[in-house]
């Protein structure tokens, strides 16, 4: 937008446009472009992992020394850094997380170099052996092209959370050839309203995607499988089993990542950070090579009855005809595997936890059905790559808490819906479990505990898109203790049209109480008190005090239910900074609900 020229035509432009075309038809038009967009960032990244993967792990691993296993995460972790530090210059953030971030607390605006940051670095994170997946840094990259064509075409909030909500769909449809799950993503993940004004958006968005992802990797899928052993009624006690078992798997997965995460937030020096999570991670795969990378072929082998595949490289060379030996070899990589990606985060590795939960997931199914056929009790055998598919339904409903996307997106890449009852079965009960242990997701876990989720409440989610300073009112006399009754009197009651006036300390501006003209009004017209009364004496404790740096809007509106008050006093920092009036917040509050709901 610096050059004159393009910024007067695009000016032009945008005249034209809402002469000529109404606002429902451009978004239309946007979400074609976006999903394509969307589509585009998919092949990219996919082809760019694939590329490094190819080189990396099929041709020097594989014909020359097995210690590339080591060298290569590190490598790729420090050039990862470098490009951070030197190129992009900005912290990229986890992909979704940060989607979520600036949709409830920067009202949808994602900074320029998050359109090509995650571009520049996870190819390279996953390709080096990296234990992540690509989803969120595509859904990341679309969500930030959609977000600044929406600034660049002034577009308001509302519809600028819709097209990230499409830009998410659209990923997601691109790279599963999903689009029913990849609709269902958006509006589990981001919390969009279902409504017809937002279906077809996300329809539309959807479509274009998938339609880019044929044209340019045609037919290919990740998950290439069709079902052909049949659910039976039978089988319903495992897969309660199934969802139970992976309800606690996915609490496992929730709480190693957070302490991980949080071990390594508690690290200043970034250069730490890389070589504590690189060698760690470096050593991992040195030892387990499945762990390399998002891990798909390891989950296409076993839902093809192939684990010796997936575990042909075992440091120990143990005997892959034992099936208890192979259960175990399984179970290792489930324990592993959320470590091996918690590492690569804690480095500083761009990446997401879709692709870790769905291999979890297909090991957890499948070491579950070979229990059952391996252990004699039962005198039945269950299909294992039915309860591999449903494993990964388990593990996504729990850890990402979305069990709609979890059951439709199987369903769609199996071609079929044989599988629905056990996949609602196992999806339910594992994200029953995992929500009563962690309310919020992996994705959503640390705006969860700030209050700055945005959530399908729409009472919460107004709350929460509110801006706190759009309430705070500062145009308050404020008083002294030593002030005199005359002195409030003349200084602040005739010259205020306030019915309340703060008491702050002198010294360093501390909120020490309130003073009401109700509280005065018997005898501010008797003049022999005028030099007699102080505010230290008439002073009081406000009904609640909202802490601007602690109180989000949800606290404040309990604080005013609870206190019966109209006006509350807000400090900052220790100190006195403005009142919040009942009528303030409850008028903003109905203009942003009106902005919402448009």
């Amino acid at each position: 937008m610096k050059f004159p020229k393009f910024k007067k035509a695009f000016t032009k432009f945008l005249i034209w446009r809402t002469k000529n075309i109404s606002q429902r038809q451009f978004i239309y038009i946007l979400t074609i472009l976006i999903g394509f967009l969307s589509g585009i960032g998919a092949i990219v990244l996919k082809n760019l992992t694939h590329f490094f993967q190819h080189l990396l792990e099929g041709n020097l691993v594989r014909y020359y020394h097995h210690a590339f296993y080591f060298v290569f995460p590190i490598i790729g972790l420090g050039i990862v850094y470098l490009t951070i530090k030197y190129i992009i210059r900005n912290k990229v953030s986890h992909g979704i997380p940060s989607t979520l971030f600036a949709i409830s607390k920067r009202k949808g605006i994602m900074k320029r170099y998050q359109m090509i940051g995650s571009v520049l670095t996870a190819p390279i994170t996953v390709g080096f052996g990296g234990s992540v997946g690509l989803e969120g840094p595509t859904v990341a990259t679309a969500a930030a092209i959609s977000s600044n064509i929406s600034r660049w075409l002034h577009l308001n909030q509302t519809t600028r959370t819709l097209l990230i909500g499409c830009a998410a769909a659209g990923a997601m449809s691109a790279i599963f050839k999903a689009p029913i799950a990849a609709i269902i993503f958006a509006i589990e993940v981001f919390s969009l309203d279902l409504t017809i004004a937002s279906m077809l958006p996300l329809l539309l968005a959807s479509i274009s995607a998938i339609i880019t992802s044929y044209f340019f990797l045609g037919s290919d899928v990740l998950l290439p499988f069709k079902i052909e052993d049949i659910f039976t009624i039978n089988d319903v006690p495992f897969f309660i089993f199934l969802g139970i078992v992976t309800g606690v798997t996915s609490i496992y997965f929730t709480e190693v990542y957070d302490r991980i995460h949080n071990f390594f937030d508690k690290i200043d020096s970034p250069i730490k950070r890389f070589l504590i999570g690189g060698i760690g991670l470096g050593i991992l795969l040195y030892f387990i090579p499945p762990l390399y990378g998002e891990g798909f072929d390891t989950i296409n082998n076993l839902i093809n009855g192939n684990p010796e595949k997936a575990l042909q490289n075992n440091f120990i060379n143990l005997d892959l005809t034992n099936v208890w030996i192979v259960i175990l070899l399984l179970l290792g990589l489930v324990f592993f595997k959320v470590i091996a990606s918690a590492l690569t985060f804690g480095a500083g590795g761009v990446g997401g936890i879709f692709a870790p939960s769905l291999f979890m997931g297909s090991i957890v199914g499948n070491v579950v059905a070979k229990t059952i056929n391996s252990s004699g009790f039962f005198n039945n055998a269950v299909s294992e790559s039915n309860f591999t598919l449903v494993g990964m339904t388990g593990l996504m409903a729990g850890v990402l808490h979305a069990p709609l996307t979890a059951i439709f997106l199987i369903a769609e890449v199996t071609g079929g819906y044989e599988l629905f009852i056990p996949l609602m079965i196992t999806a339910a009960i594992s994200y029953s479990i995992t929500k009563y242990v962690h309310p919020h997701s992996v994705y959503a876990m640390e705006l969860g505990r700030k209050g700055e989720l945005i959530t399908h409440n729409k009472d919460h989610a107004v709350l929460t898109l509110m801006d706190m300073d759009t309430v705070i009112e500062k145009n308050f006399v404020t008083l002294h203790p030593e002030m005199s009754l005359g002195a409030i009197v003349h200084k602040a009651v005739v010259k205020s049209n306030r019915n309340i006036f703060p008491v702050i300390s002198e010294e360093n501006n501390k909120l020490l109480g309130i003073i009401l003209v109700d509280d005065i009004r018997p005898i501010m017209f008797d003049q022999t008190l005028y030099d007699a009364v102080f505010a230290r004496e008439l002073m009081h404790n406000p009904p609640a005090v909202i802490n601007i740096e602690k109180d989000k809007m949800t606290d404040i509106m309990q604080k005013f239910q609870k206190s019966g008050a109209w006006n509350l006093p807000v400090i900052k920092e220790d100190k006195y900074y403005g009142f919040i009036s009942k009528s303030k917040l409850l008028t903003v509050y109905r203009n942003k609900l009106i902005e919402v709901t448009a």
